[in-house]
Formats: C-alpha cells, sequence, structure tokens
C-alpha cells in the first residue's frame, strides 16, 4: 500500500471517530451502543462428563447443554454453538423466522455429525439463542429448544419466564437440536428497555434451585456479575450432578 494510499485511510478513519450517522459527533463523547452487558459461568457437575457450553457476544448468547451424559455431549453442544456462530443471527435476526432458521442450521450441523459416526451414541443437545436486536423500538428476540429456560425481568419489575421446558419432569427431551424428528423450535420476541435484565440457564440450575428460587435471585444485584455471582453460589451449596450453566445480561444504550 502506498503512503498517499494510507494517508486516505487515516484520514477517512479520522472522520469516522468524531461522526456519527446523523451528523457530527462530538469528540471524546462516547457513542450510544445498545449492547448487553453479560456475565456467564458453568458449575461442572459431579458426574465427570462435561456437557454445557455457552457463547456470549455484544449481542448474542446462545447456550447448549448436550444430553447422554456421555463423552458426545459436550461434542453436540459445541456443533450447535458453532452453527450459531456461523449464521451470525445478530447481524441479520430481523425476524422471528430468521431465529428458527438459526436453529435448524444448528440442528443440520448436528444431524450430519452424527450420520458420519452411526456407530457413536446419538448427537442431541438443548439450545436457547438470545439475539438483541437494537433500533427505535429495541427488542430480544429467542428460540429454543429443550429443557433449559430463558428469563426476562423488567427494571424494578419481576422475572417472567419466557419459554416452556421440552420434556416431562426428568424425562427425554420432547424437543432435541439433532433428534431424528423435524425440528420446531420455540421463537419469540419481547421488547426491551434499558436496565432490563434477562437470563438463560440450564436445566442443571433448575434442578439446584427450584424456579421459585431461581426468580427471587434474578430479581437482585446491581450488575450481571454480582446477580451470577449469587446464582453461583448457591449452586454450588446445591452440589447437583449435572453441569449447571447461567448466563446474566443487562440491557444498556450507553
Amino acid at each position: 500500500m502506498t503512503v498517499f494510499s494510507i494517508s486516505i485511510l487515516l484520514g477517512c478513519l479520522s472522520v469516522m471517530a468524531v461522526r456519527g450517522r446523523r451528523g457530527d459527533w462530538p469528540p471524546g463523547m462516547p457513542a450510544a451502543r445498545p449492547r448487553l452487558v453479560t456475565a456467564g459461568g458453568t458449575y461442572d457437575g459431579s458426574h465427570g462428563h462435561p456437557s454445557d457450553a455457552y457463547v456470549v457476544q455484544e449481542r448474542l448468547i446462545a447456550l447448549a447443554d448436550g444430553q447422554g451424559g456421555t463423552e458426545v455431549a459436550h461434542t453436540a453442544a459445541a456443533l450447535a454453538l458453532g452453527a450459531v456462530v456461523a449464521a451470525r443471527p445478530q447481524h441479520s435476526a430481523r425476524r422471528e423466522e430468521d431465529m428458527d432458521e438459526c436453529a435448524q442450521a444448528a440442528h443440520r450441523a448436528v444431524r450430519r455429525a452424527a450420520l458420519r459416526t452411526p456407530s457413536k451414541p446419538a448427537l442431541v443437545t438443548t439450545m436457547d439463542l438470545l439475539v438483541l436486536v437494537p433500533g427505535e423500538t429495541p427488542c430480544l428476540r429467542f428460540a429454543h429448544v429443550g429443557n433449559g429456560a430463558i428469563w426476562h425481568c423488567t427494571k424494578g419489575g419481576k422475572p417472567r419466564r419466557l419459554t416452556t421446558s421440552h420434556s416431562f419432569d426428568d424425562g427425554p427431551l420432547l424437543r432435541g437440536i439433532g433428534l431424528a424428528s423435524t425440528l420446531n423450535p420455540e421463537v419469540g420476541t419481547v421488547p426491551l428497555r434499558p436496565g432490563d435484565r434477562v437470563a438463560v440457564v440450564t436445566d442443571g440450575v433448575l434442578k439446584a434451585l427450584g424456579e421459585h428460587r431461581l426468580t427471587e435471585l434474578l430479581a437482585v444485584g446491581p450488575s450481571p456479575a454480582a446477580c451470577l455471582d449469587r446464582l453461583y453460589d448457591e449452586v454450588a451449596a446445591a452440589a447437583p450432578k449435572d453441569d449447571a450453566t447461567m448466563v446474566v445480561a443487562d440491557f444498556v444504550t450507553a
């Protein structure tokens, strides 16, 4: 690249740094950036077979819990999340149908891997996907498959569960990423205001804390990190056999 080209590029970057989409942006003033401020963690269960995996980006949260309690459980979860990251739904999911298609992409990735190794145990995983859609009326789009749970808590309000469990008690999954049946993910949209909190957990958290106590804990804590610390402490005290993963995020615009 010539010196002349570099000079032009640096000049363009300088303009971009101080100009907003609607005119000049005062130097040194932070641009408004709608995003999810997130904290997450996994308590490793005592069964000795890691099964949970999660991905956090600025406007994307995805969590998967591989099934079967074998060495392939984590593989199934990782394959599903890899497909989600490749689909980049935070840049394309403007409709609920787009969330469905992202879940279908994860389903196809896990099914293809299973068909390549038919002698292995079945590859099946749950998946919960959250995408922040910014704009004049920001919202959260979600897709849910399995027995995890997604929660929404308005600022100062009571947490509300957005999803239903796709299993009965501790029975097998009725819907799962990788199951041979046609995938029918649960998708939805919820409006967001600054200060709203969202959370996603695997069934290990629900088993360890119970839905009532989980609801209480999600409503406290001045930050996602503080909320996560309390959740993690109580899950650890319960010492569950299953992995227990929890991700908490607050919606901010500054």
